[in-house]
């Protein structure tokens, strides 16, 4: 099963409170008692979305947490690499991606196919649609190219 994390989770979440408001600042206490998570793991996304640049953190009375850009501006995808890092189905999914298998594998590139249109789509959901309550539409088609399989032994078995 393909999953995210929970901190990842948690960190759209938090994301699209702020979101929510975001001509204010928010600290780490109000938002954990927002979002109904313990304080510790609030910080602790809050100061990984901030290193990502995702954030920034003001100091002061007024301070907190705000949006470093706009939420039609920051994507699905930014959170996930924010917390989790590089998006992709394989090691070979992304540019810096080691594998000892590459030359004889012979289903790289069609991994990175999915893993490109993954993070397309997730290019395509933005955190304004995320802070929303309303079902995200998502495009029918993705911009990507056709996939060819070809056709092994193998599969001409099954």
């Amino acid at each position: 099963m393909l999953k995210l994390s929970k901190l990842t989770d948690y960190a759209a979440v938090i994301m699209a409170q702020i979101a929510r408001q975001s001509d204010q600042a928010h600290t780490a206490s109000e938002l954990a008692q927002r979002v109904h998570l313990p304080l510790p793991t609030v910080s602790k996304m809050l100061k990984k979305l901030a290193k990502s640049g995702l954030l920034e953190s003001r100091r002061g009375s007024h301070g907190g947490y705000v949006l470093s850009r706009s939420p039609v501006e920051i994507t699905a995808s930014d959170i996930i690499a924010a917390i989790e890092g590089p998006i992709g189905m394989t090691e070979c999914s992304h540019a810096d991606g080691d594998c000892e298998l590459l030359n004889t594998c012979g289903v790289a590139d069609n991994w990175q196919r999915v893993s490109q249109a993954i993070r397309t789509l997730l290019d395509c959901v933005t955190l304004a649609h995320l802070a929303q309550s309303n079902p995200i539409k998502l495009p029918v088609q993705l911009p990507i190219q056709s996939v060819t399989l070809p056709t092994t032994a193998a599969s001409r078995e099954h």
